[in-house]
């Protein structure tokens, strides 16, 4: 049984990894809500169909995580911006294949670029000997839940 009595909530996992979410995320956030309108499930579709390139809404919903149901609502928000583009599988009638528009191929150049200037602000912040452990290490945290097989960039 674990011992109450000596747990901290400040070297708690899923306590810091959230905190350590939250604080490198914000600034970004505020960017491309203000620039684009986007909520976080927004950027994040945009930013699967510009590295990934057409994919469906389920792949996308595989790929990131993400309930299906939410990524229904961020694709029409994407579309009715005109970042996003659909169109009926001609094969399966039943599915939609997304790709960005070249407005979305714009907002996603952009959101990337600033994306990469965040990126190394913080781990300029990080001591350069353990950056790659960093990242070596949430990588393996953020496949623990459900390792999903990842699309290939294109």
């Amino acid at each position: 049984m674990p011992d109450t009595e000596t747990f901290d909530l400040q070297d708690f996992l899923p306590y810091l990894l959230n905190e350590a979410a939250d604080a490198t995320s914000l600034e970004f956030q505020r960017y491309y809500k203000d620039r684009y309108g986007m909520l976080r499930t927004e950027w994040r579709v945009l930013f699967h169909l510009g590295h990934y390139g057409m994919m469906t809404a389920k792949q996308i919903s595989d790929s990131a995580r993400i309930h299906k149901t939410k990524i229904s609502r961020a694709v029409a928000a994407l579309e009715e911006k005109r970042f996003v583009q659909r169109e009926r599988d001609e094969v399966d009638r039943r599915i939609e294949n997304l790709w960005l528009s070249k407005t979305g191929q714009a907002a996603f150049r952009d959101l990337s670029a600033q994306a990469a200037q965040y990126d190394q602000i913080f781990m300029a912040k990080v001591p350069e000997a353990d950056r790659e452990a960093l990242r070596r290490c949430l990588r393996v945290i953020a496949d623990i839940q459900t390792p999903v097989s990842r699309p290939t960039p294109r």
